[in-house]
């Protein structure tokens, strides 16, 4: 266990700077501050507490008892009783009472490590849209250079009478919409900040710094479904078996005779009436006890409860295990679907650039199909952003991958 809490404490140990940027950055500083992953550890250390607190014997019983009317005996009034008692479990009992508390300790442990891919998860649920916002204000602004390029042209035509203003006017459209969309994804992203902020747990209007660019590598998706069976619930729900299973012989043992050992020591008083040998001598006896359970109904029903949580445990696992795989190939098969859709839209990109530029200089030329280069332009930007948009979709999809597998960062 020293193991455990060591590897907590080297992951709150790593310093941050105001620079980060990537994902992982985020990951890291959003474990650092959280304070939900902060409790689940503080569970997993109570339940560390639990461990000695089952391995431990039961405290002595100390009685103290006066005679009010003092028991004459051959060598003198009774005056007081002492009384020391202390009860043994039967063999093995508090070694199984620790091996559950251990058990479910451990599962405490691997909830905090799933909680802990949770705000991993959660934080690419914001970032990837957050992080396409940013990059279709790139577009739109590069977008918008081309349009202003296009109106310049365009009114440079007309006043040469080789163009109609019609083909300005236009283009003054598409700009004002261009601007437009501008002002909507810059007040999108101080949204996008202030709920990425939370999921840091930093007050909400802090500065972000991405910088990063979307990309795909090829290396990204080489995960397999063997992956899954490493999902820290997966493994806390074995754990939680191991416990039931440590639970049944703990009912058992609770089941056998418990041991006592002790002693009594009795105050006498001397006799006055006649001198005798021990006269007065106070009275030590050696005790040892032992319950009897013969009421059994609670040892039989305490064994039962736990194999009924034993079986309970296994179908949660194996429902658990159903939706995880399940998640896996339909995850999986977005992220191929996506990949698909990045060539596409690669290949669209760059035949319509190339067709646009054709567009272009006939129009300089000639001043004629003006309306074709703006269609070309707009159709241009579409393929750009669903690119864009596939390309969210699939860090999306690799992120739940990512959850799914446990896969650590």
């Amino acid at each position: 266990m020293r193991s455990i809490t060591l590897s907590f404490l080297l992951l709150l140990g790593i310093s941050f700077s105001a620079a980060s940027q990537s994902l992982e950055d985020y990951f890291l500083l959003g474990a650092q501050n959280n304070p939900g992953l902060q409790a689940r550890y503080k569970a997993f250390e109570a339940a560390m507490e639990k461990i000695p607190q089952v391995g431990s014997l039961q405290d002595p019983n100390l009685s103290f008892g006066y005679f009010v009317s003092p028991v004459e005996t051959r060598v003198g009034p009774q005056r007081a009783r002492f009384s020391l008692t202390q009860m043994f479990p039967w063999f093995g009992t508090l070694r199984a009472q620790q091996d559950v508390a251990s058990l479910l300790a451990e599962a405490k442990y691997q909830e905090f490590l799933d909680a802990k891919n949770q705000i991993y998860n959660q934080l690419a649920a914001v970032y990837y849209p957050l992080r396409e916002t940013h990059e279709l204000i790139a577009i739109e602004q590069e977008n918008l250079r081309i349009l202003e390029t296009y109106y310049s042209l365009a009114t440079s035509k007309f006043e040469n009478g080789q163009g109609s203003l019609a083909d300005a006017l236009r283009v003054d459209i598409m700009i004002q919409a261009a601007k437009t969309n501008l002002e909507v994804l810059q007040m999108k992203i101080e949204g996008s900040n202030s709920w990425f902020n939370s999921l840091l747990a930093r007050p909400y209007d802090s500065t972000l710094e991405i910088s990063e660019m979307l990309e795909i590598k090829t290396e990204d998706y080489l995960i397999l479904p063997d992956s899954i069976q490493t999902n820290p619930l997966l493994e806390s729900m074995d754990l939680k078996i191991q416990a039931s299973e440590a639970s049944v012989r703990v009912a058992q043992k609770q089941g056998m005779p418990k041991l006592g050992a002790g002693v009594d020591y009795v105050l006498v008083g001397e006799r006055k009436d006649m001198m005798i040998p021990d006269n007065g001598k106070n009275v030590l006896m050696p005790m040892i006890t032992m319950s009897l359970p013969i009421f059994r109904g609670k040892y039989k029903s305490a064994q039962k409860e736990a194999e009924l949580m034993q079986e309970s445990y296994k179908l949660e696992k194996s429902e658990l295990n159903n939706k995880l795989f399940g998640s896996y190939y339909r995850y999986s098969s977005d992220i191929q679907i996506q990949q698909n859709l990045i060539s596409l839209y690669s290949r669209q990109v760059i035949t319509t650039k190339q067709t646009l530029e054709l567009l272009y200089h006939s129009y300089s030329n000639s001043g004629k199909d003006f309306e074709e280069v703006l269609r070309v332009q707009q159709q241009l930007l579409e393929f750009q952003k669903m690119k864009l948009k596939a390309m969210v979709a699939y860090k999306t999809s690799l992120a739940q991958i990512n959850y799914i597998t446990a896969k650590t960062y």
